[in-house]
């Protein structure tokens, strides 16, 4: 029984987005993918770190939910800005219960527990946010759900998944590293940087909170074990 974590799968069995256009990292990485999800038992717990399927909606999806369906770990999944099939939170636990897909399950406004810890996350906030119309009333919104993630532990020890980094060289989300910080967040781990934007990834503690990128690409399509 263990703990992991990956971001960006950016599966695409329906979809006509093959990541493989971004170069030989990308090479069969559906496969990678099922090897490496295939040494995971029914006792372990996944943490998808968004940017899980390019399907533009639940229906489009599916082939994508029933291929990490096939193995047995529990996952839960957090939304990516590339997630463009996400919904409420109940229509896609409906969808879920109606298709038969019973070990996926959501990270967002609330948390879920792992032994000792609570497991909190959201999307969070990015740079390019910051360059479109109303970004403030989506930052808030983001904070707003983090901090409702965070809320739910209830005092726990907290370990943090979103997808966007939440700093990285030569940027900082203030509002979201408060956050970590005030509610004594352990370690966060994040995606979305991908290819040469590996090397502005930040890791390791900064501040109180240790930071680590669990992109696939960057981990080599092998999700990463948190703790036992």
């Amino acid at each position: 029984m263990a703990l992991y974590a990956i971001g960006d799968l950016h599966l695409s069995l329906t979809a006509d987005k093959p990541m493989e256009v971004f170069g030989p990292a990308w090479e069969n990485y559906t496969e990678r993918i099922g090897d490496a999800l295939s040494r995971l038992t029914a006792g372990d717990v996944l943490v998808l770190a968004g940017d899980t399927s390019w399907g533009i909606d639940m229906a489009e999806a599916e082939a994508d939910f029933r291929f990490l369906e096939q193995f047995p770990c529990k996952k839960l999944l957090v939304k990516g800005n590339h997630d463009y099939w996400w919904s409420t939170v109940s229509k896609m636990k409906n969808f879920f219960t109606e298709k038969g897909l019973t070990t996926l399950d959501f990270l967002h406004n609330n948390c879920a527990l792992y032994g000792d810890y609570a497991l909190c996350g959201t999307r969070g906030w990015f740079f390019e946010e910051d360059q479109k119309p109303h970004n403030a009333k989506v930052l808030n919104r983001e904070v707003g759900r983090l901090e409702a993630s965070l809320q739910a532990a209830e005092g726990r020890p907290i370990l943090c998944f979103l997808h966007y980094p939440p700093l990285y060289q030569g940027y900082r989300c203030p509002e979201i590293i408060a956050l970590l910080e005030q509610y004594g967040v352990e370690r966060c781990y994040y995606g979305h940087l991908h290819g040469g934007s590996h090397r502005l990834a930040v890791e390791g503690r900064q501040g109180d909170v240790a930071y680590y990128l669990v992109s696939a690409d960057y981990v080599g399509f092998r999700p990463q074990k948190i703790c036992e």
